[in-house]
């Protein structure tokens, strides 16, 4: 790894770090269930409705292979509907789970779950589906007045993959001796 690589994945780490608890474990369920990383399921559920859950997140997760497919190459309009109506769908899906409070915290999932190609696209996505009727009006308000302007009109955006991946970690009790 070189210097530039470690210290924009110290950034990537910082950045996730500052996510509320809640969002943390969204964002690592939610790349579970959209990377195909672990059983989900046995993670993650902890009663009947957390099952039923994760089980509807996979199926709205289902599409992610196409949409990171369609991709357009450039802002030409006849490759957006196929691309974004299924982003948003999935993105307001997202959102409605209610732990997703913040565009940043939106933008680091989505980076991971498709793809540094899908960032000039994350904008558009994200405030369509904030703004959707199925969302409450204080979160819509929250979650739109959380995109800075400079995200929402930038001139240009990285091609850089992210490089860390928040995973599950078990909890090491410390008062336990230390087995060498």
């Amino acid at each position: 790894m070189k210097p530039a690589e470690g210290a924009m994945t110290l950034a990537e780490m910082k950045e996730f770090a500052g996510f509320e608890a809640a969002t943390q474990r969204y964002i690592r369920r939610a790349l579970d269930i959209g990377l195909d990383r672990d059983d989900a399921m046995l993670r993650w559920s902890r009663d009947l409705v957390e099952a039923a859950s994760i089980r509807a997140h996979a199926r709205i997760y289902e599409s992610l292979p196409d949409v990171r497919l369609l991709i357009p190459e450039a802002s030409g309009l006849n490759a957006v509907e196929p691309f974004l109506a299924p982003l948003v769908t999935i993105a307001a899906f997202d959102l409605g789970q209610g732990r997703l409070t913040s565009f940043s915290s939106f933008r680091f999932l989505y980076e991971r779950l498709v793809g540094a190609e899908v960032r000039p696209w994350l904008p558009s996505a994200f405030c369509a589906a904030a703004a959707l009727p199925h969302l409450h009006p204080e979160l819509r308000r929250k979650l739109l007045q959380s995109i800075s302007e400079a995200a929402a009109t930038a001139s240009g955006w990285s091609s850089r993959q992210p490089s860390f991946f928040p995973y599950w970690v078990e909890k090491v009790d410390s008062a336990a001796p230390m087995a060498h």
